[in-house]
């Protein structure tokens, strides 16, 4: 089952691109920013986490962390952040566990879903947004949303 808006994001841990172990758990009181991506180094892919990296700052203004999510391995992740100078950690969901447990759903039975989570600082999904063909929105929804639950 799918998570929704209103549910608490379930204890995860995942290494990103640096080998680093990713716990969410370690957000404890601050907001963060999930986006499932379908795959390193595509053109979508990379318009969207440069996008992400372009407004970094304005994510961290609003006290927010931001990571990505794709089931590329470390070496991948590594190429594409240095690449294109990614700022975020990449996190490396290997078997789609992750992706399953929060239930972001396939394209045509086949392409991985392009999904964006913000999740408040209590640990609550404050809103989902899917859109596998307009990364950039991904962005500017998040940043919305961050504005929205600041206290």
């Amino acid at each position: 089952m799918a998570l929704t808006i209103g549910d608490n994001v379930p204890d995860f841990s995942l290494i990103d691109q640096s080998g680093i172990e990713r716990r969410n758990k370690d957000l404890d009181g601050i907001p963060y920013v999930l986006f499932f991506y379908p795959k390193d180094d595509t053109p979508g892919c990379t318009i969207e986490a440069c996008g992400f990296r372009d407004k970094y700052d304005l994510f961290k203004i609003l006290g927010a962390e931001v990571w990505g999510i794709s089931n590329g391995g470390k070496e991948s992740h590594l190429d594409f952040a240095t690449k294109n100078k990614l700022q975020y950690p990449l996190l490396c969901d290997k078997n789609n566990q992750l992706r399953k447990t929060f239930g972001v759903p396939k394209k045509l039975g086949l392409i991985e879903g392009r999904v964006t989570y913000i999740i408040d600082s209590s640990g609550v999904i404050r809103h989902i947004f899917e859109d596998l063909l307009n990364g950039p929105a991904h962005i500017k929804e998040a940043l919305r949303v961050l504005k929205e639950i600041q206290v």
